[in-house]
């Protein structure tokens, strides 16, 4: 049913793959693309976030930077920063981030396995279930790097199921000495191990074949940019044996960690304090003077006016996965009716706040002035993610935050 294949990438030299390695592109800005490669003439951040290396007011979709990007992948194929393998191979990518640990099998996955939603694939098949729209200005991006590349540089984020014959397979290699092991600057451990037995390869194919589905867990944009290259390259007649598909780890679902997307309002729409406390009680069941994370699905903390305040609620017996998200909660009985918040995709009112930063950092945010109010969420369950996928449902903004991230670079897929 799932369709994964060894490939013949590129990967770092070993010397320097902690360098090369690189947190994905979409988590920083320019300025913060630049602070980490300072230094760092080999990390593929110059080649994902190429504007850097470019004055600070260069679009970051102009001509200039696209050119930058594949000159810099040259450099690095060039300088043996980045070689060839010698055999297709698929990969084991374990992370360590404190007392959590997540392994995932990297390989390609075929684009005819996941529907596009803007562009025509009559061989599609929907088997690689996506939860998010995405933007265009950001697709047209990525779809311009790849197809200027011929190259993924970083992977697309699945999960799937959990099956027990994938992890016995895991427990094996994973017994081995990886090829790549490095801690990163931010604590996170990466450890890597090459698999190119034929047998554990077509063991590992077949175990992915019997599994129904898989899930976009991060990097929509990625999975909707590849499967617009490669369908641009087959309506053309230029298909290659790779370009059909694109670089993936896909993780077990039990093994992931979602942190909440926490929220912060900068005004109260009008309202005065008094008021906007009468309107979350007739919202929510409020409670005063308590903790800033919620325990529970159905559970939401508000940071207001130096105080954290618990608000409960109940969705109906049939709602429907999306309505069952805290997130939609919150957005449906107070951010729209109340605040004033009605596209979160659109308002420049509120912000998103990835549960990585802790609760402390919505409590200097309002302390601070920059925000009114704030909301500390409960993670979305992977459940949830894959109920909503299975409904043909798109979550609301902002609803998972993955840790760790996959870094970029210590494979590339070319086509």
């Amino acid at each position: 049913m799932l369709r994964i294949r060894a490939f013949q990438g590129l990967v770092p030299d070993p010397a320097q793959v902690s360098e090369i390695a690189c947190v994905p592109y979409d988590v920083l800005n320019a300025d913060e693309a630049r602070i980490l490669a300072e230094g760092k003439p080999n990390t593929l951040l110059r080649v994902d976030r190429a504007e850097l290396e470019l004055p600070a007011d260069t679009n970051p979709y102009s001509d200039a930077v696209y050119a930058r990007a594949k000159a810099n992948f040259a450099r690095l194929q060039q300088t043996g920063a980045l070689r060839r393998e010698s055999a297709p191979a698929i990969y084991l990518y374990q992370q360590h981030m404190g007392a959590h640990v997540q392994t995932g099998i990297t390989a390609v996955c075929h684009m005819d396995d996941y529907v596009h939603e803007r562009v025509a694939n009559p061989n599609a098949r929907d088997i690689i279930k996506k939860h998010e729209r995405t933007r265009m200005d950001k697709e047209d991006d990525r779809t311009r790097l790849i197809g200027t590349l011929r190259a993924d540089t970083g992977p697309v984020f699945l999960t799937y199921r959990d099956r027990a014959e994938i992890d016995a397979i895991v427990a094996t290699e994973t017994a081995k000495t990886p090829v790549n092991d490095f801690t990163a600057p931010d604590g996170i451990r990466h450890s890597v191990w090459k698999i190119t037995a034929p047998d554990v390869i077509a063991a590992l194919v077949a175990e992915f074949g019997a599994l129904p589905t898989a899930y976009v867990a991060d990097g929509h944009h990625r999975t909707a940019s590849a499967a617009r290259v490669g369908l641009d390259l087959r309506s053309k007649g230029q298909s290659t044996a790779d370009s059909d598909w694109f670089l993936c780890v896909l993780f077990p679902a039990s093994q992931l960690q979602i942190m909440p997307y926490n929220r912060t309002v900068k005004d109260l729409n009008g309202f005065t304090p008094e008021q906007f406390l009468a309107a979350v009680g007739k919202a929510f069941t409020l409670s005063h003077d308590t903790t800033a994370t919620p325990t529970k699905p159905g559970d939401i903390r508000m940071y207001f006016v130096g105080k954290w305040h618990a608000l409960a609620w109940q969705h109906a017996a049939d709602a429907d996965p999306i309505s069952r998200l805290d997130v939609e909660g919150l957005q449906q009985r107070l951010l729209a009716p109340v605040l004033g918040v009605d596209d979160p995709r659109t308002s420049k009112r509120i912000d998103f706040i990835g549960g990585i930063r802790g609760p402390g950092e919505l409590v200097k945010l309002v302390d601070s002035g920059k925000a009114a109010v704030a909301f500390s969420m409960f993670p979305t369950t992977v459940q949830q993610l894959m109920d909503i996928a299975d409904a043909g449902q798109i979550m609301p903004p902002k609803s998972t935050w993955f840790e760790p991230k996959l870094r970029s670079g210590l494979f590339v897929h070319t086509f």
